[in-house]
């Protein structure tokens, strides 16, 4: 299922979401000026479990080398689809979470959903030496929030059927149950497989979903959220 866009609309410009669109695309074309060399970014900047654990066990006192990844990675994508998949989502749900609570807030929002979508992957993927890299832990916080503060909101929706494909327009909330139910299974189905087999890392997606779900009663303002209207 591809959003195409949603009913409700913001009270406020979106500003710091329109940044935060633009930062993962200049970090992502500065990704494509590396070429080859773009591995060794991954190496630094990108969460690696196994190294992660690694310097936690034996320096801990490498701040940097231990947190760092933990945000640097959510602003790196692995290639084109990833990147406008990604932004794309931000786009359609960022700006009504980022007017439920405010711009700093919403900063300080993204930011702990993507650690915590982290934190998750890190504990279910402990042997994983693989870079992992990506916004969507982060994102799917966005959208566990968007979840809890307009599950009557409207979600115009591209569906593919086989080798078809229909617009419908369906409620958020069966949007994003939908969602998060794909992920689930996937993510089961994930722990049987070996720690460097490479793919989606679901249970940042299931861990930063629950955790912005549960983090918009903390951040978002006592005002009622603006209600859905319609097309």
């Amino acid at each position: 299922m591809i959003p195409l866009r949603d009913s409700t609309h913001s009270l406020t410009f979106p500003i710091v979401n329109v940044g935060l669109i633009i930062l993962n695309a200049l970090a992502f074309f500065y990704q494509l000026s590396l070429g080859r060399q773009v591995d060794g970014l991954y190496q630094a900047l990108a969460l690696i479990p196994a190294k992660i654990y690694y310097l936690a066990a034996n320096q801990p006192g490498d701040v940097v080398g231990i947190g760092l990844p933990f945000f640097s990675s959510i602003f790196l994508h692995g290639g084109w689809m990833h990147f406008i998949g990604n932004m794309w989502f931000l786009w359609i749900f960022g700006d009504n979470v980022e007017d439920s609570m405010g711009h700093g807030r919403y900063i300080l929002f993204y930011l702990l959903a993507g650690l915590g979508a982290g934190v998750v992957h890190l504990l279910l993927n402990a042997q994983s030496q693989l870079p992992t890299i990506g916004a969507s832990g982060a994102i799917s916080g966005v959208m566990g929030a968007y979840l809890v503060l307009y599950p009557r909101g409207r979600v115009l929706t591209l569906l593919p059927i086989f080798i078809f494909f229909k617009i419908i327009d369906i409620p958020a909330y069966f949007f994003l149950i939908i969602w998060i139910l794909i992920q689930a299974v996937q993510g089961v189905i994930s722990l049987g497989l070996p720690a460097d087999v490479g793919g989606v890392a679901w249970w940042a997606h299931i861990g930063g979903f629950v955790i912005g779900a549960v983090l918009i009663f903390l951040f978002r303002k006592r005002r009622p959220p603006a209600m859905p209207s319609y097309y």
